[in-house]
C-alpha cells in the first residue's frame, strides 16, 4: 500500500490537492435534447469557479455549435484529483464512486496527468491526459499562521523559514519564549505528502531548507542522519496528519469564533488561495447555498518561506479516452477556449488563484489585505528528480509522528443490511478496515473495540475491546483476524461508546505520538440510558479544547444513507477533527484510506 502511495506522489511536487469535505458535485441540470454533454471532472478546490464558467459557457452561441454540429452542454462534478489519477488508467469503471466518465479532467495539477499516465503506460496501454493541457490558474505553497503570531516573530520585516519553526517547537517555552505563554506549544498543521501535495511540497521545502540548497536536491542529501533529525523535529510539532488542508482550516475557523484560534494551531502549509478564503470567512473554499461567509476573529497570514516554495498548477484535459467521441471532443475543446478567456481568467483571479494567461495581471483578491503579498515568493525551488521524491517520501514515513489510535467499529443488527452485490454493509467496513491497516507505521500502537448494546461482559456494557492498543507490527494480524470473524447484533449505544473511547485515548496519552479514535457506524444513537448528546459534546470538548494539555482526536465515519451524519459531526468538532461521510457504502474503502492518512 505505501509504495502504491509513494508511486502515486513522486509527480505531484507542483499539485495543488485540497479536498472539500462538503458535497460530492453540482448539479447544473440535464443537457437539453440533442446537445451533447461534456462531463468536467475538477478538483473540489476550484469546483465553484468551474460550475460558473461552465453555466456561462452553455448561455454562449459557440456551445450551440460546439459538438460537430450539434450543441454542447458542459456538467461540473467534484473529484480529488488523486482519485481520478487512480480512476482514469482503471477505465474509470466506478461511476458510482467517480461519477459519469469525464470529457475533461481537470485535477488540481499537471503532473496528477503524468501519474495516470504512467499507470495507463504500466499496462500497456495509450496515455489519456494530453501532454500539452494549458494550465488555468496558479497558487503557491505558503505557511498560514494567525497574524499575531506572525507578528510575535517580526514578519514580514523577519522573513521566516522552517529553520525558524524547529527552533520554536524545540523550545521549551513555547510561545512563552516569544512573550505569549498563553499560546502554549508551536503547533503546526501538516497533511499526509502520500496523498496531499501541500504536504508533499512542505516536506519538500523542509529537505531544501535542511541542506541549504533551491535546487538540485539529491537522494544523497535526503539520506543525511542531520537532515533527518531536522525533519524529525518538525514532524514532531505536528497536529496530526489528514488528505485535505481544509481539515486544519475548518478546525481553526470553528476555534476562531470560540475565541481559541491561537491554541489550536499555530502554523499550517497551505495554498496561498486557502489564506484568502479563510480570511474572506469561508475556510473551506465552497459556499453551499444560503450561506453567508463571516470573516475570522484573527486573520491568517501567508508566509512564504524565505529558503524558498513550490508552486501549484491547474491543467484543463480533454481526455484521449475510449469514451470520449468525436462530438465530445469537438464540445470538450470548446469549453477549454472558453475558460481560458480573459474574463474567465479574471473569474479565477477573483476567486482567488493567480491568472496562466500573462495578460492578466496579479490584482486583488492576492493583495496584503487579504494576508497574501502578490510580490512573493521570493523563491522558487526546483521539483526534484522523481527518484528523490520517493525517497522523500519513504523517508517521511520513517521520520514522521507516531499515533495511537482505538478502531472503533459498529457491530449492531443494521450492519447486516445488504449493501449490494451480495454483500452487507458489515461486510464492505471489515475489508476496508483490514485494507487500512497497512496505512499504519510500524511504530504506531493501534488497538480494536467493537460496540454493540449488551455487547460487553454484563448487560449493560455496550463495547468490547477484542485487541489491546499495542505496537502494530504485532498487532495487525491479530486485528485483521478479529475484524474479518466479526458479525452484527443489538443497537447502536454511539454516546457512551463515543465518550468511553475517548476517555481511554485520554487515559493512556502519549505526548510523543498523536492520539485518536476512529469511529465507524451505520446509525445513530439507540441507547435510552444514555440520549444526551449535548453532555456527550461538553465531555469530548473538555479534553480537547484549543490548548488541552491531553488533545485527543475523534475521527468519526458515518456509513450508509441512516448514520446522523449529523451528530457524528458534531462530536468530531468537538475533538478538532473530521467526521467523514460514507453514505454509498461502497466508497468505504476510499473513505478509510482517507482517515487513516491522518496518522
Amino acid at each position: 500500500m505505501r509504495a502504491r502511495l509513494a508511486l502515486l506522489a513522486v509527480a505531484v511536487a507542483l499539485v495543488a490537492s485540497g479536498c472539500s469535505p462538503k458535497g460530492g458535485g453540482q448539479d447544473e441540470g440535464d443537457a437539453p435534447e440533442g446537445c451533447t454533454t461534456i462531463q468536467v471532472t475538477v478538483s473540489p478546490e476550484k469546483v465553484d469557479l468551474m460550475t460558473e464558467l461552465a453555466a456561462d459557457f452553455n448561455k454562449t452561441r459557440e456551445s450551440k455549435q460546439a459538438a460537430e454540429g450539434s450543441c454542447a452542454f458542459a456538467k461540473v462534478r467534484r473529484l480529488s484529483s488523486g482519485a481520478g489519477a487512480e480512476a482514469l488508467p482503471a477505465g474509470w469503471a466506478d461511476e458510482a464512486a467517480h461519477g459519469p466518465k469525464p470529457t475533461i479532467w481537470s485535477p488540481a495539477g499537471a503532473a496528477w496527468g503524468a501519474v495516470a499516465n504512467q499507470r495507463l503506460a504500466d499496462k500497456g496501454q495509450p496515455a489519456m491526459a494530453p501532454r500539452d493541457a494549458q494550465s488555468l490558474m496558479l497558487t503557491p505553497l505558503v505557511i498560514g499562521m494567525p497574524k499575531p503570531m506572525a507578528d510575535a516573530l517580526g514578519y514580514p520585516a523577519k522573513p521566516i523559514g522552517f529553520d525558524d519553526l524547529v527552533a520554536l517547537s524545540q523550545d521549551p517555552a513555547g510561545w512563552g519564549g516569544k512573550g505569549h505563554p498563553e499560546w502554549g506549544p508551536f503547533k503546526l498543521g501538516k497533511t499526509n505528502p502520500n496523498f496531499s501535495t501541500s504536504g508533499l511540497n512542505a516536506t519538500t521545502a523542509q529537505y531544501y531548507t535542511a541542506v541549504k540548497k533551491t535546487s538540485g536536491l539529491t537522494a544523497e542529501d535526503v539520506a543525511r542522519p542531520e537532515v533527518a533529525e531536522f525533519n524529525r523535529k518538525i514532524e514532531a510539532a505536528v497536529v496530526h496528519y489528514g488528505d485535505t488542508t481544509l481539515t486544519f482550516l475548518n478546525n481553526l475557523y470553528r476555534a476562531d469564533q470560540r475565541g481559541t484560534a491561537l491554541t489550536y494551531v499555530s502554523a499550517v502549509a497551505v495554498e496561498e488561495k486557502s489564506i484568502i478564503d479563510y480570511n474572506r470567512g469561508n475556510p473551506d473554499g465552497v459556499l453551499e447555498q444560503g450561506e453567508k461567509p463571516r470573516p475570522p476573529r484573527v486573520p491568517l497570514v501567508a508566509v512564504y518561506p524565505k529558503d524558498g516554495t513550490l508552486f501549484s498548477d491547474n491543467p484543463l484535459y480533454v481526455l484521449d479516452a475510449p469514451w470520449v467521441t468525436p462530438k465530445h471532443r469537438a464540445g470538450g475543446q470548446a469549453f477549454a477556449r472558453f475558460v481560458q478567456e480573459t474574463d474567465n481568467q479574471k473569474k479565477a483571479l477573483a476567486t482567488g488563484f493567480r491568472p496562466a494567461n500573462p495578460a492578466v495581471a496579479v490584482a486583488d483578491p492576492i493583495a496584503v489585505a487579504n494576508g497574501v503579498d502578490p510580490g512573493q515568493p521570493a523563491t522558487t525551488l526546483g521539483v526534484p528528480d522523481p527518484p528523490v521524491l520517493a525517497s522523500i517520501i519513504t523517508k517521511w514515513g520513517e521520520q514522521r509522528k507516531g499515533a495511537q489510535v482505538l478502531l472503533v467499529i459498529d457491530v449492531s443488527g443494521s450492519m447486516g443490511e445488504e449493501a449490494g452485490d451480495g454483500q452487507t454493509k458489515l461486510d464492505l467496513a471489515k475489508q476496508a478496515a483490514v485494507n487500512a491497516l497497512s496505512q499504519f507505521g510500524p511504530n504506531d500502537l493501534v488497538g480494536l473495540r467493537i460496540f454493540s448494546t449488551g455487547i460487553g461482559r454484563g448487560e449493560s456494557t455496550d463495547y468490547l475491546d477484542l485487541v489491546p492498543i499495542g505496537p502494530i507490527a504485532t498487532n495487525r494480524e491479530q486485528i485483521a483476524t478479529r475484524i474479518r470473524g466479526l458479525v452484527p447484533t443489538e443497537g447502536t449505544p454511539l454516546y457512551t461508546t463515543a465518550t468511553a473511547s475517548f476517555e481511554l485515548i485520554t487515559r493512556q496519552y502519549k505526548p510523543a505520538l498523536i492520539n485518536a479514535v476512529v469511529l465507524l457506524t451505520d446509525g445513530r444513537n439507540e441507547d435510552q440510558r444514555n440520549n444526551d448528546l449535548q453532555g456527550t459534546l461538553a465531555k469530548l470538548s473538555a479534553g480537547s479544547e484549543g490548548g488541552g494539555t491531553r488533545p485527543v482526536r475523534l475521527f468519526t465515519i458515518g456509513f450508509g444513507k441512516d448514520a446522523d451524519q449529523g451528530a457524528l459531526r458534531r462530536l468530531a468538532e468537538a475533538t478538532s477533527a473530521r467526521a467523514y461521510d460514507s453514505s454509498d457504502p461502497r466508497a468505504i474503502d476510499q473513505v478509510f484510506t482517507n482517515v487513516i492518512s491522518n496518522f
